[in-house]
């Protein structure tokens, strides 16, 4: 029954005396309504439980990208990664020791460096988002050469050290 009925049978007195009167719902009626009821309720739990499972999977799914530098010393070291490797790409000893830090030039027997840089035909790299702080920066990279029908990848990593005045110096060979 509804308020508009209520409000029309003006008291609760007669609205009881109403109730009574109406016919009794079978047993079959009442367990009909009762499942559907239940039904609706279950039905809804299964919605609820299901958005909250998408909105978490689609919130794990949203990974944070790696941060990156936001500083201009960020761009230097990569732009001095970039000339290095396009020195190694062209075979160019000269312009890559330029960029190598004295670091590595006292470590690193002078043949070896020869070699590293020694020029074998269609050679390619490719430089990933770099980590690191102000003044020295980690890039991966990989290193790709054709040998006979096939290629060949070379994941490393190179560092880059900041030796003043932006000028950015390889502190460790891919």
């Amino acid at each position: 029954m509804d308020r508009a009925r209520i409000l029309e049978t003006g008291t609760q007195e007669s609205w009881r005396k109403e109730i009574k009167q109406q016919p009794k719902k079978t047993a079959h009626e009442q367990r009909s309504r009762l499942c559907s009821m239940l039904w609706r309720n279950v039905a809804l739990a299964v919605i609820v439980l299901e958005l909250t499972t998408l909105t978490g999977a689609r919130d794990r799914k949203k990974t944070a990208p790696p941060a990156v530098p936001s500083d201009q010393g960020y761009v230097f070291a990569l732009a001095a990664a970039n000339r290095f490797l396009h020195a190694w790409q062209a075979g160019d000893l000269a312009d890559g020791m330029v960029l190598i830090s004295d670091g590595i030039r006292h470590s690193q027997n002078a043949d070896a460096l020869e070699q590293f840089f020694s020029a074998e035909t269609d050679r390619a790299f490719e430089i990933r988002t770099g980590h690191g702080n102000h003044g020295r920066y980690s890039f991966p990279v990989v290193l790709i050469h054709v040998q006979g029908s096939g290629i060949v990848r070379k994941s490393s990593d190179m560092i880059l050290v900041n030796t003043g005045k932006n000028d950015w110096a390889v502190d460790k060979l891919p």
